[in-house]
């Protein structure tokens, strides 16, 4: 599910601010992106989201700032230094040409000099952190809300368009084997050129068809999968992955139906059925 949160706090000349940002994902997956010296810290704030968020593509962007006398520290690498002004002396000798190697070209040289914020407090900038943490996510939770309603209400309208389809096929089911049975007579009719039908006979083949075809168990088991996704849509913990196999069960019983019948009418129903379904499939991605 899609949602974005943020805060920002500052505090004894410290300021950190904190965004969540989530979009779908089949299952939970945590990317965290923190100043350097806060990686202490990463372990904990993934498992402070995973308490609050069970399911989505989860980035969670951390910046940090200060304007504490103590907030810089200056870093040389003396080593790669050395290593840089022994190379610059080859290049002069070698080529014959001044080396004009100064201080300041030194710093300006990659990694030779690392400018950090120094972090004399943890436990101030831990507390600063999540704080701002909790309001983040008490911000997309709110967001996430906003959009589930909307879905919510999206999915029930399309779960009652299925049951529609539903009761136009039981309204069909018998119909079918009378449809059947007259078919049959007349075409046993024309084969035996006006001798008498056996009648006994004929109702065993029908028997038969109408066992073979019964669509009955599928009719009762779609309407419950459209009342446990009802239900499982009014629960307030993670239903994403329970609504994935009940669709998976909505379609499987639209199939088997689509598997006993030839009759046009009853395959049409069966097409839109297994389109809302499909379009409900889609939309349970965003569900946590």
């Amino acid at each position: 599910m899609t949602g974005f949160g943020k805060s920002e706090i500052a505090i004894d000349g410290r300021k950190l601010r904190v965004e969540i940002k989530t979009v779908n994902h089949r299952f939970l997956d945590i990317s965290i992106r923190e100043p350097r010296f806060m990686v202490f810290l990463e372990d904990e704030v993934r498992k402070y989201v995973k308490k609050n968020v069970s399911r989505g593509r989860v980035d969670v962007f951390i910046y940090y700032s200060s304007e504490r006398e103590d907030a810089k520290n200056v870093i040389v690498d003396m080593p790669l230094i050395t290593a840089y002004m022994k190379a610059a002396k080859g290049i002069g000798t070698q080529c014959g040409i001044e080396n004009d190697l100064t201080v300041t070209s030194l710093m300006r040289l990659p990694d030779a000099v690392t400018y950090e914020d120094e972090n004399s407090d943890e436990e101030a900038l831990k507390k600063l952190l999540f704080t701002n943490l909790d309001g983040a996510l008490a911000e997309l939770k709110r967001a996430r809300e906003e959009e589930g309603e909307q879905l919510k209400k999206d999915i029930m309208q399309r779960l009652d368009t299925i049951l529609v389809y539903v009761n136009n096929i039981a309204s069909k089911e018998d119909i079918v084997v009378y449809e059947y049975k007259m078919k049959l007579k007349e075409r046993l009719q024309e084969l035996l050129d006006g001798t008498e039908v056996d009648e006994q006979r004929l109702a065993q083949e029908v028997a038969f068809y109408a066992d073979r075809c019964n669509i009955t168990e599928e009719l009762v088991r779609l309407k419950s999968h459209v009342k446990q996704f009802k239900a499982a849509a009014e629960e307030t913990t993670p239903q994403g992955r329970n609504m994935d196999f009940i669709v998976q069960e909505l379609n499987r019983e639209f199939n088997t139906i689509g598997s006993k019948t030839q009759d046009g009418d009853i395959l049409k129903q069966v097409i839109a059925g297994k389109g809302e379904v499909e379009k409900i499939r889609e939309q349970i991605q965003n569900i946590e």
